[in-house]
């Protein structure tokens, strides 16, 4: 089996253990995993991978499960801007770059479409769901869509869902039921979902891929100041959160920070 990311590559930034690796090593990393998967005959456990932002951060210490589920991970990864700045001031060993989770999609996709594996979409609305797996299928034609399922079901459907999308054959699923939700299901379905190459969580990524909404300029991306644009086309909906989240785990990273 293809072993995760050594923790000597890894830094704690606001207390999670997060991945050194950039954008480009991490996807890498998912496609050879799937790859030693499939040439091991489909037996292994898929590593849960997480990502950490602000938002996520600041969410530790609110649900014991939650929690669980991120040390448990088999890699988080810097999804925030701010994640990847306080590794550079605060810790030895900086993170080599962000790893936008709706960027890194693109870089999995299109590797995985070049080998041949197949994804597996779970979550978001029926609507929005189907309409991003067609944005999908439409931009990488090469890609295997095993299938895809909304993310309206409760713990009593998991087994069911889980053998489904084991059989499906699927490489990577991607989990985008939203924090903390998508955590905890992915920490509590892991062993069910034993044959995949690799479980992800992706929150919002169908809204982008259905285009329903825009993402910020890429000046903005790259400087990491997508949140500000992201506030500026909602400002009621997201100034609180922000007001909260930032505050938190600005505190959160300068305390607990090191590696």
């Amino acid at each position: 089996m293809l072993q995760r990311p050594r923790a000597e590559d890894e830094v704690v930034v606001g207390g999670l253990p997060t991945t050194c690796m950039d954008q480009e090593e991490i996807a890498d990393w998912m496609i050879a995993r799937c790859q030693a998967n499939i040439i091991g005959g489909r037996q292994d456990l898929p590593p849960v991978i997480l990502s950490s932002n602000g938002q996520g951060i600041a969410l530790l210490g609110s649900d014991p499960a939650y929690d669980a589920a991120m040390m448990a991970a088999d890699m988080i990864h810097a999804d925030g801007m701010s994640v990847v700045k306080a590794s550079r001031l605060l810790t030895r060993r900086p993170i080599r770059g962000r790893s936008c989770t709706t960027d890194l999609f693109e870089d999995v996709a299109a590797r995985a479409s070049a080998a041949g594996l197949g994804f597996y979409f779970l979550g978001s609305t029926e609507d929005q769901n189907r309409r991003a797996v067609e944005a999908v299928k439409s931009r990488y034609p090469g890609l295997r869509i095993t299938g895809r399922h909304h993310g309206f079901f409760g713990p009593e459907d998991d087994a069911a869902l889980c053998a489904e999308i084991v059989a499906s054959g699927a490489d990577v699923l991607w989990v985008a039921l939203g924090k903390p939700k998508q955590e905890i299901w992915c920490h509590r379905n892991q062993d069910r979902l034993r044959g995949l190459g690799c479980i992800k969580t992706c929150g919002g990524l169908y809204s982008y891929l259905a285009l329903d909404v825009p993402r910020a300029p890429l000046a903005m991306r790259k400087a990491g100041f997508e949140w500000l644009y992201r506030f500026l086309k909602e400002p009621t909906r997201l100034g609180h959160r922000y007001l909260v989240t930032n505050t938190v785990s600005a505190w959160r990273m300068l305390r607990r920070s090191h590696g």
